[in-house]
């Protein structure tokens, strides 16, 4: 959220409403800013406007939807909360039990090399984002499955920022509003599943395949 760099007042758009996608929504939301999150399942769409999340489903034509929705200029920034998806590719789970039989050293460069990413939402957030916007990748991506679409991120002079959570930067910051008793980013809102150890597994599977109204799992010994 932080990498995101959103204006006071401005508009967030944040692909993928998964449980990560869901916080950096009521962050944003917290902070007075416009969340409009793209999101192709309804469960997951209901949970975010309950905290005051707008929300459109994701097409071949959400670029356009979100500039026609911020009069014509696109998202101040866009987060990226979906990353790879390589179960869904039939190309990517290939890549991936193969690498799974290799020796060490060379798995490790086939994984630097072989195109198991899906880029599409990240294009779309690239597309999406205003002239001079930034696009933060929440979302964990690897391999080098497509270019990146350099030219347009240079005419458009787009920043683009990621990595991994700095979590005790903003650990003091979080903490008292994840305690707070008023609740206000809603964190008993997104507990959907709770199952034993022994049903981690199964409940992964759940999970990955968007079944049962699935968004978030507590796994309790």
């Amino acid at each position: 959220m932080k990498y995101a760099d959103v204006p006071d007042g401005g508009t967030l758009a944040v692909f993928g409403l998964g449980p990560v996608g869901q916080f950096a929504s009521r962050i944003g939301r917290h902070l007075g800013q416009r969340v409009v999150a793209v999101e192709p399942v309804p469960e997951r769409r209901r949970m975010a406007e309950r905290h005051g999340v707008e929300t459109v489903d994701f097409t071949k034509d959400i670029g356009d939807q979100l500039r026609d929705m911020t009069g014509g200029r696109g998202p101040d920034a866009v987060v990226d909360a979906v990353g790879m998806e390589a179960h869904n590719s039939p190309v990517g789970a290939f890549a991936q039990n193969a690498v799974g039989l290799l020796p060490d050293a060379l798995a490790k460069k086939a994984m630097e090399t072989a195109g198991v990413d899906r880029l599409t939402v990240l294009h779309a957030a690239i597309d999406s984002v205003r002239r001079g916007g930034t696009v933060s990748l929440s979302g964990v991506y690897g391999g080098t499955a497509s270019p990146m679409p350099l030219l347009t991120m240079f005419d458009k002079q787009i920043q683009l920022r990621m990595g991994q959570c700095n979590v005790r930067r903003w650990t003091d910051e979080l903490l008292p509003l994840v305690e707070d008793s008023a609740d206000p980013l809603g964190v008993m809102d997104l507990k959907t599943h709770e199952v034993s150890l022994d049903g981690a597994a199964a409940a992964y599977e759940i999970f990955q395949k968007k079944e049962d109204g699935c968004i978030k799992v507590v796994l309790k010994p």
